[in-house]
């Protein structure tokens, strides 16, 4: 019969080292957060550069370990409050582009570019990494404010720039907002006025704090549930609860939950919101509201469409912002030219 036991020759016999021999006991040289891959690594790279010294392999691995926490703490320390960021601009942030022609959500590195527009002249431009118009407002405007040393007595923003935190900023700086709540267009819509599930279709008490659904029951407040966004503003939520919805015919078209329906209601942010919607409704807030879209949105289209502006070519937030403030420099100098 053949035999087939497998011999293992032992190179360590003449008394020199040629080897790593496994298994070895790795107990008490390497921490216990070190994974299998990185362990492998650390073994691998000692046994090329021949060092077998138990004492001197938990040196590198210790090594190793200080320096990827070092590099983990570095690249973690460039998102600030993003969740991401370019390895070619680490100030760029990965943002849904309008020039998805393929439409398939393509990412690219980019900046939220902001302008203030008055009398048709760029009177106010800056540069963001937050994706999200709604916490450009307030920095913006005060940057404006410094920087040409007076405040206008009216802001007409976009939907995508209302939040609580805009109104009580506005409020505060004795300005009137003339902001289109983010509801604006669904409030015209027959399927919202017909959803019996939405607050607004809902029956409100002021005096006794209570809502009234469809089916005639009542939705009273159980607790005040207070939130703080990034910027730090804390606002406060007031949770209703409805008595009673495991029996109601209506509750498959009112609410998913499984228990009784909720209504989360922000007092504040309701009556700011709905003095807003007073105000762009009147003939003065049509009128700016108009000019809005002709000026601003004119704004852009001129500086992408006519001046063939679609990427920027420096890198760098401070950079971004000069090149664009040049740009915006130019579209004065040939809007004042025009008029003259």
């Amino acid at each position: 019969m053949t035999n087939k036991s497998i011999y293992h020759k032992n190179y360590t016999e003449l008394g020199e080292t040629y080897q790593l021999v496994l298994p070895l006991s790795l107990e008490g040289l390497v921490p216990d957060a070190v994974d299998p891959k990185t362990m492998f690594e650390i073994l691998t790279y000692a046994y090329s550069q021949n060092i077998y010294s138990s004492r001197k392999i938990e040196t590198a691995c210790r090594r190793d370990i200080l320096e990827r926490q070092q590099l983990y703490d570095l690249l973690n320390s460039r998102f600030g409050d993003r969740n991401s960021y370019s390895k070619t601009d680490v100030d760029a942030t990965f943002m849904h582009m309008k020039d998805d022609h393929m439409r398939n959500a393509q990412l690219k590195p980019g900046y939220n570019v902001q302008i203030g527009v008055d009398g048709e002249y760029i009177v106010a431009a800056d540069i963001f990494s937050d994706r999200n118009d709604v916490w450009t407002l307030v920095p913006f405007l005060k940057t404006m404010e410094q920087n040409l040393g007076f405040k206008y007595p009216s802001v007409t923003a976009d939907s995508g720039y209302e939040s609580e935190e805009g109104y009580e900023f506005l409020k505060g700086n004795g300005q009137i907002p003339y902001i289109k709540p983010q509801t604006y267009e669904k409030w015209k819509k027959r399927s919202f006025k017909k959803d019996i599930s939405k607050r607004e279709n809902m029956a409100y008490d002021e005096k006794s704090d209570y809502y009234t659904c469809h089916a005639g029951k009542l939705l009273k407040p159980v607790f005040i549930k207070t939130q703080k966004s990034k910027s730090g503003y804390k606002s406060e939520e007031t949770v209703y609860e409805c008595e009673g919805c495991c029996e109601c015919a209506y509750k498959e078209k009112c609410t998913k939950a499984k228990g009784n329906k909720r209504l989360y209601v922000s007092k504040n942010f309701i009556a700011k919101r709905q003095e807003s919607y007073k105000n762009i409704i009147s003939e003065t807030g049509i009128k700016y509201r108009m000019n809005r879209s002709i000026q601003v949105e004119g704004a852009f289209g001129v500086l992408k469409s006519d001046y063939e502006f679609q990427r920027f070519l420096l890198q760098g937030k401070t950079k971004v912002k000069l090149e664009f403030l040049l740009l915006c420099l130019g579209y004065n100098i040939n809007k004042l030219h025009a008029k003259i």
